[in-house]
């Protein structure tokens, strides 16, 4: 399909959207299904549930947020369970105004973003459907034109609630142009828009002298007021503020606190009653949900000014904290790099992943559980296991800091840094250690940094690094191992033989001499002693792998040492210590010989091939293992 082609389908769906009627036609469809009546609160909790919801571990996590947002679920949770389905329910807190606080960066604008967008495609589905007075400037609500006297009885007939009243202009042409027939007056079917201004409205605040409250509310239409002879006349006013085009949808106001007070104050009336005043008419209904962002330094400004009490007890503050796992961290790395026109640089692998652990710790707060050290406290949020800690653990650290993840260093400031590196230094690929000296190399430039936080942060890049200098041996190692796969299998085998004998008391065969002798204690400790298994822990380990092999036979399968995790890193990482001088003298070598030249290019074939490396980043990587090895 061309691009006209496409364009022609787009327009197509638009038309096949489109809906017209009466009054009296949408009383009918309503009867059939209640739910285009929803308040804006229910379209926005239904909108982000149509998406899917996982339940994980007795957490949900909202696939909505999925493609945008990673790291955050715990405080997407509380968003959505606390915030979106209590006033989905018409509890209380749709009288608030939503706050998101935190830290630069850190989600806050992507959230609404994807709150606005997903509300646009949301109203273009059967179940998401918005209908509307034609011709309201409000996109009103069309049940308000039942009288009040009249709303028990009905709201019982069709199963819906009705909630505020017509808004001037329609109550005039309701009055002159349909002769107050309800039945008759037009309603049609909206999409919600931002750039059409139906439904979803944006307010920033600007110079507080020269921004004029008709922004929000509308204003006076004076080219039209000789014409209707009066400022309370509806034809002579422009209902076009932000919170009248938001109403049915969404409202965003962006750094809410820098606003003037005047503009704050309008809002009271709208979350608790759901109205507000404009021009000389009586309280305008606006169905809206309003979300505002700000940092923390505003917020506890704010609050510290008691004449902001009224304000601070109508708004639902929700803590939005920078991400804390580093896994997610490259994610939010990977998708920044991608939105950029440097998709042509390759990144290596692992590259992102040592800026994630230098953020990462810059965020984390020291754990009071003894023998917590941070980088251990990184790895457990980051779901991998730390011998001689649980589940339980990870829990309480935690719950030990509310405000940790509120502070650190941020996402923009690491990508700033990747691009200066990538700008100045024209490369084609960028490599870990290039990440960590941009990053470092920035600091003296970062305005916020003190200088024991400097201090702090070269001491995390150094961490970072060492961190690197683990995976890039790992990298190198399963390289060679496979080149040596037969090695590894034996070394498993052997070690198999030997921890059956072992369980069992029992002797093993020597396969050269063929006598009986005892398991080889040295052999079991030299591969059981890579993963950190102790020696107290050795028996239950060797019984865990026993076990495995038994399920295996029961299901006629042979056990693999590629099919236990923990056993295939012990056996590569006991392999690599065994040729450790072989990869020394083959890396380092400045005029291999023909076998170790034949090595050299199967282990980079194997890393460009398996590993997501480049020609250019393969070779480095083999030129750092080598240097390493050889300290």
């Amino acid at each position: 399909m061309d691009i006209f082609e496409r364009i022609s389908s787009y327009r197509a769906e638009n038309d096949r959207l489109a809906w017209s009627g009466t009054f009296k036609d949408y009383i009918e469809l309503l009867k059939k299904d209640p739910s285009p009546a929803k308040t804006a609160h229910s379209r926005v909790y239904d909108m982000i549930k149509s998406h899917g919801v996982e339940e994980i571990n007795g957490r949900k996590r909202y696939k909505f947020f999925e493609r945008e947002i990673f790291g955050l679920d715990r405080a997407v949770e509380k968003l959505v369970e606390e915030y979106f389905h209590s006033a989905a329910r018409r509890l209380d807190v749709r009288k608030r105004i939503l706050l998101l606080m935190g830290p630069v960066s850190g989600g806050k604008s992507t959230i609404v973003t994807l709150l606005k967008r997903g509300l646009e495609q949301y109203s273009r589905t059967e179940e998401g459907a918005v209908y509307a007075i034609e011709g309201c400037p409000m996109h009103e609500e069309p049940l308000h034109l039942i009288p009040l006297e009249l709303r028990p009885e009905i709201e019982r007939e069709l199963g819906v609630r009705i909630e505020g009243n017509l808004c001037p202009s329609c109550q005039m042409r309701l009055k002159n142009e349909y002769r107050s027939d309800i039945e008759q007056v037009k309603v049609v079917r909206v999409l919600l828009s931002e750039e059409e201004r139906v439904g979803i409205g944006t307010f920033s605040p600007s110079d507080p002298k020269s921004q004029d409250i008709a922004d929000l509310t509308g204003s006076i239409d004076f080219s039209t007021i000789t014409e209707y002879g009066s400022e309370s006349d509806p034809r002579a006013y422009r209902f076009d503020g932000e919170l009248n085009k938001a109403n049915r949808g969404l409202m965003e106001f962006q750094e809410m606190l820098k606003c003037d007070e005047k503009f704050l104050w309008n809002l009271l009336s709208l979350t608790q009653e759901g109205n507000f005043k404009a021009g000389r008419f009586a309280l305008i209904s606006a169905d809206e949900l309003i979300v505002a962002h700000t940092n923390e330094t505003e917020y506890k400004s704010f609050i510290a000014n008691k004449k902001n009490e009224a304000l601070q007890s109508r708004m639902i503050v929700m803590p939005v904290p920078y991400n804390l796992r580093v896994s997610e961290e490259e994610k939010i790395y990977a998708k920044l790099i991608g939105q950029s026109d440097m998709k042509h640089v390759h990144i290596a692998p692992h590259a992102l992943r040592a800026a994630a652990i230098f953020s990462i710790m810059t965020r984390l707060k020291e754990s009071k559980k003894q023998g917590m050290d941070l980088i251990k406290k990184l790895r457990m949020y980051d779901g991998e296991e730390v011998e001689g800690y649980k589940e339980a653990d990870l829990k309480e650290m935690q719950s030990e800091y509310l405000d940790e993840g509120m502070s650190g260093i941020d996402p923009r400031y690491v990508i700033n840094r990747i691009s200066s590196a990538l700008i100045k230094g024209d490369l084609k690929c960028m490599n870990a250690l290039d990440v960590l000296r941009a990053i470092k190399d920035g600091l003296d430039q970062h305005p916020s940094i003190t200088k024991e936080e400097r201090e702090r942060y070269l001491n995390f890049i150094s961490i970072a690094r060492k961190e690197y200098d683990v995976l890039a041996k790992s990298e190198v190692q399963k390289a060679f191992v496979y080149s040596f796969e037969e090695s590894a299998k034996t070394l498993f085998e052997n070690y198999l033989d030997n921890i059956e004998a072992f369980c069992n008391w029992t002797k093993i065969r020597d396969p050269l001499t063929d006598e009986e002798m005892e398991p080889d204690e040295r052999l079991m400790r030299s591969i059981e002693e890579q993963i950190g298994i102790s020696e107290n822990a050795k028996k239950a380990f060797r019984e865990e792998i026993l076990i495995r092999i038994s399920a295996y036979s029961r299901k006629g399968k042979k056990f693999e040492y590629s099919n236990h995790d923990r056993l295939r890193e012990a056996i590569e990482k006991k392999l690599f210590a065994d040729l450790k001088d072989i990869v020394k003298i083959t890396t380092s070598s400045k005029t291999p010989d023909e076998s170790q030249l034949k090595r050299i290019n199967e282990v980079s074939r194997r890393l460009i091939e398996e590993h997501d490396y480049c020609p250019i980043c393969a070779n480095e990587l083999l030129k750092y293992v080598g240097s390493l090895l050889n300290r």
